[in-house]
């Protein structure tokens, strides 16, 4: 079991929470994850990034966005209350050297695993340029952090409500099209179709390109074998090989088919979820 430590609603259904996590602090690596359940004997296995660590009090920070059943019944854990079943670090750490100039491109809740990896790499010499994406200026995460960290931090929201009104690829060409600021390396994490398009920006300017992909994951061993894709000419498990991959390798259309094959499925248990959540809402109003 691991208890909560800490929870805050950072923007419209994304929570923060500090899980006390002792090994797991004193192992894991940027780009590392965990897996967890709301209930250990029926609970869906859900991969989630470690967003920081800390020391001072054995906590690791795990950041989701409620989007189907398991992030709703996470979202109604509280401080002090035990997540049942919490593994890792899972994954392969990302290879922090300095690489010079680089990039590191976020979308949405993808900025959260992001962060951890800006840090590693600004530590490590590089010079830092991190952008954020988002819907608009509500869904922007992380800011305050992410600008501690980079040389030089872009937003863009789609509505334009925040930063510029534009998608990420825009600051992201304009950088490799200038032999001043052409980064040495990018790495992109957020929907499939934001990386996908990502890595389909920096390919004709022949800089390299890292993805982190978040596939359907059950026992994060590799065993099952939900989470293969394709990269390249092979098939991989993002459990044991990744969750990082050469982003102009990647198979992303075959990727977003895999991720939508449980979507009617996924859509019936939010919805009860959700019907349950009202039913208990109901119960506590006739106390």
């Amino acid at each position: 079991m691991a208890k909560i430590l800490h929870k805050e609603k950072l923007s419209a259904d994304v929570y923060l929470m500090r899980v006390h996590a002792p090994l797991i602090v004193e192992e894991r690596k940027a780009g590392q994850f965990i897996i967890l359940q709301t209930d250990e004997e029926y609970g869906e296995r859900i991969p989630l990034t470690i967003a920081d660590a800390s020391e001072e009090d054995d906590s690791i920070t795990l950041i989701f966005q409620v989007v189907g059943k398991t992030t709703t019944e996470l979202s109604r854990f509280n401080v002090g209350d035990d997540l049942p079943v919490l593994v890792g670090p899972l994954g392969l750490p990302t290879h922090i050297k300095n690489f010079g100039k680089v990039v590191c491109v976020g979308g949405g809740i993808g900025v959260a695993p992001l962060h951890p990896i800006a840090h590693a790499l600004k530590a490590a010499g590089n010079e830092v340029t991190t952008i954020i994406g988002a819907r608009n200026k509500e869904l922007i995460i992380l800011e305050k952090e992410m600008e501690t960290i980079a040389d030089k931090l872009i937003i863009c929201t789609d509505d334009g409500s925040y930063g510029r009104k534009a998608l990420v690829t825009e600051p992201l060409e304009e950088l490799c099209k200038d032999e001043a600021t052409k980064p040495d390396m990018v790495i992109a994490i957020g929907p499939p179709i934001m990386m996908k398009f990502c890595s389909l920006t920096t390919k004709p300017y022949n800089v390299f390109t890292q993805v982190s992909l978040n596939t359907i994951m059950v026992d994060g061993t590799g065993m099952c074998g939900g989470c293969r894709v394709n990269v390249g000419d092979e098939v991989k498990f993002v459990c044991v090989e990744g969750p990082e991959f050469d982003g102009h390798l990647v198979d992303f259309d075959n990727m977003m088919a895999r991720l939508s094959s449980y979507k009617g499925i996924e859509e019936e248990a939010a919805h009860k979820c959700y019907v349950d959540k009202e039913f208990e809402a109901k119960v506590e109003e006739t106390k």
